[in-house]
């Protein structure tokens, strides 16, 4: 399925792990969802995840799942 997600109106916040070291991450709350971006790169790509999907993203952040 592929459902659009308007962020003409996203309130971007940036994470507060970001170190003023150029790896910046933002995320909106947008209506059923979290949009994540690249704050040096506000024009791009965003990711977009159903609740359901960032509460699991989370997780497996805070467990260290995503070590490289």
């Amino acid at each position: 399925m592929n459902t659009r997600v308007n962020l003409a109106d996203a309130h971007w916040i940036t994470s507060s792990h970001s170190s003023g070291e150029g790896q910046c991450v933002e995320v909106a709350a947008v209506p059923g969802a979290v949009a994540t971006r690249d704050s040096k790169d506000r024009t791009g790509p965003v990711l977009v995840f159903t609740g359901e999907g960032w509460d699991s993203f989370i997780r497996g952040l805070t467990a260290d799942e995503f070590r490289c």
